[in-house]
């Protein structure tokens, strides 16, 4: 891709939020997207300064988070399927993964201004049934300013309702489907309190009962049915960005508790997630955290993302700080949903 295409890009408007699985037009981040070649694409985004959900961080100076991006990300394949692939809207997508590795943090400071992020995506698997697209993998390639700051990559699933009403049916043994419009609120006594995630706002704390001993930390899901971001529409399951949340929360709990690291202080840098099972609504969901032993020197390539070019090789970060490695897995009835490896950097200015 030329930096011809990525110029030609507009900012002007959001995308129509049909496109991105959206009923807020205010949860839509995309501004615009090209088709550049076969199984190529270039994505425009505007992130906002302030947001009720992703700009509730402690942070000093605050940054865009990195979830923040990876919604980026996930809209811009959403959008790419339906433009570039002819993929119903009527379709059900089911993530498979999400991955994202940010190796120029300092770019992403909060500014005068929203920050314009052009992404370069390269579909690098497609599956196909019959004729039809069922599945996309794509690996994404972040730039502001004509600065690669990172990668992002996102795993997605098609399946027609009637395919997947049997899909869900087969998870559930016949029982009905639930729906978050119609799922109480539930009462947030055991809330954790916010600043031991990260968070200034206690609406946007989704963990309860926290625990933490030997570097293992273990707290309960909150399911906030009525949260503008988390829920923009109703679910039938628990939505892969939540749980993401959810772990990115737990890690930074138990970070604090077996590191002593502020929540003030670290910035999520990778973030690894894998899917494999729905998560129902009912069940209790349990996260579990476990901290690694700290990281100095060169970053090492934890994974990787795939460009026109081929296979990524990872450069040393431009902000070499201290990295702690967590693990989380996401549980219910002791069965796993999802697994994250996430790298929380250290800030130090």
């Amino acid at each position: 891709m030329t930096v011809t295409e990525t110029d030609q890009l507009s900012f002007s408007r959001t995308v129509n939020r049909t496109l991105v699985h959206r009923d807020s037009i205010g949860e839509v981040f995309l501004t615009d997207l090209r088709s550049t070649g076969e199984d190529t694409y270039a994505v425009a985004a505007m992130l906002p300064r302030s947001h009720a959900y992703y700009g509730d961080h402690l942070l000093r100076p605050g940054r865009y988070d990195p979830v923040l991006l990876l919604e980026a990300g996930r809209q811009a394949c959403l959008a790419g399927a339906h433009a570039f692939y002819e993929v119903p809207l009527t379709d059900k997508f089911i993530l498979t993964f999400l991955r994202i590795s940010l190796i120029r943090p300092q770019l992403l400071v909060v500014g005068s201004r929203p920050l314009r992020v052009t992404m370069k995506a390269t579909v690098t698997d497609r599956r196909l049934r019959e004729g039809r697209i069922t599945g996309l993998d794509t690996s994404i390639e972040l730039s502001v300013d004509g600065t690669v700051i990172g990668w992002t990559g996102v795993g997605l699933r098609f399946r027609d309702p009637s395919a997947y009403a049997d899909l869900r049916a087969k998870n559930r043994d016949g029982r009905p489907l639930p729906s978050t419009a119609e799922l109480p609120v539930a009462p947030a006594r055991s809330l954790t309190d916010p600043y031991l995630v990260g968070r200034a706002a206690a609406a946007n704390v989704i963990l309860s009962d926290a625990v933490s001993g030997d570097g293992v930390a273990r707290a309960a899901l909150h399911v906030p049915p009525e949260h503008p971001s988390l829920f923009d529409h109703a679910q039938d399951h628990l939505p892969g960005m939540v749980l993401t949340e959810a772990a990115r929360q737990v890690a930074v709990f138990a970070a604090m508790e077996a590191r002593g690291l502020s929540p003030a202080k670290v910035y999520p840098t990778e973030l690894f997630v894998t899917m494999t099972r729905f998560g129902e609504l009912e069940p209790a969901t349990v996260l579990t955290a476990k901290v690694c032993e700290p990281q100095t020197g060169a970053q090492e390539q934890p994974g990787t993302f795939y460009t026109q070019g081929g296979p990524l090789h990872l450069p040393e970060p431009d902000e070499p700080a201290l990295r702690v490695p967590v693990t989380v897995t996401a549980t219910q009835d002791g069965a796993e949903l999802a697994t994250f490896a996430i790298t929380l950097a250290t800030v130090t200015q």
